[in-house]
């Protein structure tokens, strides 16, 4: 057996109108009519990232948390910025870019050349960006 990659993430959040909001303005999703969950949105050509509601959420510190990844160390500059000036949300110290959402969620945004390549090469979005593997760090 071979596991190629990750079907679909689910989270829940206190208020699925805000959630829609907040992940379509930060990340640009692509919120989708069909699919699990109270909100389903396509995050890359085979993962998905389904939201349920839950109303009364606590906001916790709990470990739940996964991570997105752009195109860039530009694209992750531009969503650090809007989560801190937009939204007023504090960065996890010692990360490039990690934050808890509104509801909690810890959020990992890393870009492409943090990732092995030989997972990503198959992945057509990777190659319709015409991403490089040259790291300038």
């Amino acid at each position: 057996m071979k596991v190629y990659g990750c079907n679909h993430v689910a989270i829940e959040v206190g208020d699925i109108k805000e959630a829609i909001a907040f992940y379509s303005d930060v990340f640009g999703l692509e919120k989708l009519d069909e699919g699990e969950g109270d909100a389903f949105f396509k995050i890359g050509e085979h993962q998905f990232l389904a939201m349920f509601e839950r109303k009364d959420m606590p906001r916790d510190t709990s470990n739940r948390h996964f991570g997105l990844m752009v195109r860039d160390e530009a694209q992750i500059a531009e969503v650090c910025e809007k989560l801190t000036r937009k939204y007023g949300i504090e960065l996890i110290p010692g990360f490039r870019c990690d934050f808890r959402d509104p509801w909690g969620n810890r959020i990992q945004v890393v870009d492409l050349h943090d990732e092995s390549l030989v997972w990503l090469l198959p992945y057509a979005e990777v190659q319709k960006a015409g991403v490089t593997f040259e790291s300038n760090r």
